[in-house]
């Protein structure tokens, strides 16, 4: 009876430390990559205005508006409000192709994701969110920021059709929140740095509200980014569509 006490016991404290071991376990990187997608952005259709202040290295500034309807991680629009120079310009991306409709041109034109569109703020910032999709992760370690214990994640893109050859990526751990990312070149060269800010409930759920984005290779210039009225959208297909497009311009 004493031996079959003791193995009970024995197989008690095994069960319990290996639970006690998957608790601490950490998700895989690409369920916080995923994760934290979602905190950013919804994951079905949906619409949200963004205004764009950039600081340049001289001390002016500019400011834009533009209006983003998107559907998933694979169909966006992205229309300029303002400068009124400007408005009826639309960018319109598919999976990872993207183009540029301008008003009284028949034809679109093919664009990069990685090409600027305003301040510090490339196409694909603004276009395409899907870190997930795009990059495959690595988890490198836990780091405490302000107290926080934060995931720091290694992110490598697909192919050369992203909009970043490598993201260096800090997400919260206790709630997915993204804090910090850095953008790197396919050569490895530091581009910017983005810091997430400004958490607000928008569209269901906790978002950061704003993004400042500071170039690394020119001192002095940074771009924020101000996400205001996201609301959720039912986007059919056709919307991403050039022939829809025309309506809209």
């Amino acid at each position: 009876m004493r031996i079959a006490e003791l193995l009970a016991a024995g197989l008690a404290a095994l069960a319990f430390a290996a639970g006690a071991h998957a608790a601490q376990e950490p998700p895989d990187a690409a369920a916080i990559v995923r994760k934290a997608d979602e905190v950013r952005f919804p994951d079905h259709g949906f619409e949200v205005e963004v205004d764009i202040e950039s600081q340049l290295a001289d001390g002016r500034t500019e400011s834009r508006k533009y209006k983003v309807l998107s559907k998933g991680n694979e169909n966006t629009l992205v229309m300029v409000v303002e400068p009124a120079s400007e408005r009826g310009q639309i960018l319109l991306m598919k999976g990872r192709d993207l183009w540029i409709f301008l008003p009284n041109v028949s034809q679109p034109v093919r664009i990069g994701l990685a090409q600027r569109l305003t301040g510090q703020v490339a196409n694909g910032d603004l276009a395409r969110a899907n870190f997930a999709g795009d990059y495959t992760p690595k988890l490198l370690r836990t780091e405490d920021i302000d107290g926080e214990p934060h995931y720091v994640l290694e992110l490598t893109a697909v192919d050369r059709g992203v909009t970043y050859g490598k993201v260096m990526y800090w997400v919260r751990a206790s709630n997915y929140w993204p804090h910090k990312a850095e953008f790197y070149s396919l050569s490895g060269r530091l581009l910017k740095t983005a810091h997430y800010r400004g958490y607000q409930q928008m569209a269901g759920r906790m978002r950061p509200t704003q993004l400042l984005m500071e170039d690394a290779l020119r001192k002095g210039e940074r771009s924020t980014l101000e996400y205001r009225n996201m609301k959720p959208r039912d986007l059919p297909d056709k919307v991403f569509t050039k022939d829809y497009l025309k309506r809209l311009q």
